[in-house]
């Protein structure tokens, strides 16, 4: 099968197109012939290695995996002799961290992977996870309940479109940080207040909030403190200036009032299938700013690297 492989950290340049050796499935696992992929933030700081950190885990000086790409959708095109919850034909998608800008990927069944939701395409249904999960992992973190008042600061991206879908569907009140050109696509997302970063200072608001959810890592606690309710809550999709939100969320409970939480997001089986549900339901709809071909991932990658993305990226194959 084509694969890109990156046998070194860095920019989109290391990225190389290549045939590389089918994966062979386990008797728990299920091999998927990838239709729809993303390229996400994920991706590109794993490609990157932008926090040294992250090579603890994906390896310290050249990447363990090598296959790029998290999120997927596709076709079963065989299952193990021990699976029982797919069939080959079976449209799935699902969430990998490795491997799926490929022509094919196994994943173990109890893994996070199911069904395409009822008449979605692939290409619509790549997109569901890798914003979504973030998102909800901070949403349950923060334990965000109807009827409070939150503020999400940058609305556009993967996790700020999903997240504010999320968070209205709940039944929270929602008030979303973006740029001007996109204030009608955050209204149309069910965003209560929107506020133009270009155009206002999102930090002098005379409003309070339950919870200011950073979902770029481009604010600070310092700076949406003041306008927290008194037992607020801040969280971050990102370490902060000199990685002080992890060391926050460890100091600021222990001191009582507002706080700040730095949650290790997962994902599971029950996670994706709760998203399905959500995108069935008509509750979450990922939103796609551009599409690629499989070819053109490595421009997928700089175009996701200049920050300017609305929602997400999406690869068809």
């Amino acid at each position: 099968m084509k694969a890109f492989i990156h046998t070194k950290y860095g920019p989109p340049e290391v990225l190389e197109l290549k045939e590389v050796p089918d994966p062979v499935p386990g008797e728990n696992e299920i091999l998927i012939k990838i239709h729809a992929a993303t390229v996400n933030r994920t991706d590109d700081g794993l490609l990157r290695a932008n926090y040294f950190i992250s090579r603890f885990f994906t390896g310290l000086f050249r990447p363990r995996n090598n296959i790029s790409g998290s999120e997927f959708a596709g076709r079963v095109e065989a299952a193990g002799s021990g699976v029982s919850l797919f069939k080959p034909g079976d449209r799935v998608f699902g969430f990998s961290e490795f491997g799926a800008h490929a022509g094919y990927l196994k994943m173990a069944e109890d893994g996070a992977v199911a069904l395409i939701p009822e008449g979605m395409t692939f290409e619509q249904a790549a997109p569901l996870t890798e914003g979504a999960h973030y998102a909800l992992n901070f949403i349950r973190k923060a334990n965000i309940q109807a009827g409070q008042q939150i503020l999400i600061y940058g609305a556009t991206g993967a996790i700020g479109t999903a997240g504010l879908q999320i968070i209205k569907g709940i039944g929270a009140e929602v008030t979303a940080v973006c740029n001007t050109r996109n204030i009608e696509l955050i209204k149309s997302l069910g965003a209560d207040e929107v506020i133009d970063y270009s155009m206002q200072d999102f930090t002098r608001t005379d409003k309070t909030f339950h919870v200011v959810f950073d979902a770029v890592g481009k604010s600070s606690f310092r700076a949406c403190r003041p306008f927290l309710k008194k037992s607020g809550i801040y969280v971050s999709t990102d370490l902060g200036y000199m990685a002080q939100n992890p060391f926050l969320a460890v100091i600021t409970p222990l001191l009582g009032g507002r706080k700040v939480l730095f949650p290790i997001p997962a994902i599971d089986k029950e996670m994706i299938l709760y998203l399905r549900d959500l995108a069935q339901s008509g509750k979450f709809k990922p939103v796609i700013d551009r599409q690629y071909s499989f070819e053109e991932i490595p421009e997928a990658f700089e175009y996701v690297n200049t920050g300017q993305k609305t929602g997400n990226v999406v690869i068809s194959y």
